[in-house]
């Protein structure tokens, strides 16, 4: 039997998608034109482990949708802890592994993967949002969405549904899942629970309390109507084509 080398045994069980979907969605950053861009595929593993940093937003403003003084406490301040969070678990995990003393290795697992996820989320939150909302889904994402959701408007509605309905603070997620080869809408609760392993996501909706409350108060319902307009269906595209061919 001929080993298969890592890439191809995630792309045997169907997982490829995440780890390289995912790698070019967080490549997101501005070209000169100030366009959303991405880096190319393998550009995230060749120099090796990095530290996490915040990325750049692609837009200076999203109003009337989500009001200035929120995007800005929103990206600059949570999404900035979320990095010093997740970099913060990194470097105690290295000093337990230095040191082979594990006896807050509980704690620390747990704090890489709430905000480390939370970091993921946000980056992706803001590619997924567009000034009045950008394009419409691809022909491909197109048929996926009819055969997996019964078509755009009947996804919107579930993930209108499940995103108002998140118990307590998290997202609202419409995800491809590789081993089904089905796009589905999640609920994630806090940034890491409610998940399905390998899925790959390609719109995300924050519905913790600080993406909207100076705005729209406790009227989360009235946030999540208004955000369906500022969907970036472009970027979501993107992403959805990269994790279709990475799982094929």
């Amino acid at each position: 039997m001929v080993p298969l080398g890592r890439r191809d045994a995630l792309k045997s069980i169907g997982l490829g998608g995440l780890s390289l979907a995912m790698a070019a969605t967080l490549g997101c950053g501005k070209d000169e034109e100030g366009e959303t861009a991405m880096e190319p595929e393998g550009a995230a593993t060749t120099a090796g482990p990095q530290m996490y940093t915040l990325p750049v937003l692609p837009y200076p403003s999203l109003a009337p949708v989500i009001d200035d003084p929120t995007l800005a406490l929103h990206h600059d301040k949570h999404h900035a802890g979320y990095v010093k969070g997740a970099n913060a678990a990194i470097e105690a995990l290295e000093k337990a592994r230095a040191a082979d003393d594990y006896a807050t290795i509980k704690h620390w697992e747990r704090e890489l993967a709430f905000h480390g996820s939370g970091h993921v989320l946000h980056t992706l939150y803001w590619t997924s949002m567009w000034p009045g909302g950008r394009g419409q889904p691809s022909a491909e994402m197109a048929k996926a969405l009819d055969a997996s959701l019964g078509g755009k408007d009947k996804m919107l509605a579930q993930f209108a549904a499940a995103t108002k309905a998140v118990e307590a603070s998290g997202w609202g997620v419409l995800a491809y899942e590789p081993v089904g080869r089905r796009l589905i809408v999640l609920q994630t609760e806090r940034h890491q629970d409610l998940t399905v392993w390998g899925c790959v996501p390609l719109l995300v909706c924050d519905v913790w309390e600080h993406a909207y409350y100076l705005k729209y108060q406790n009227k989360r319902a009235d946030y999540v109507d208004a955000w369906l307009g500022v969907i970036d269906w472009e970027s979501a595209n993107k992403r959805f084509a990269a994790a279709v061919n990475a799982s094929d």
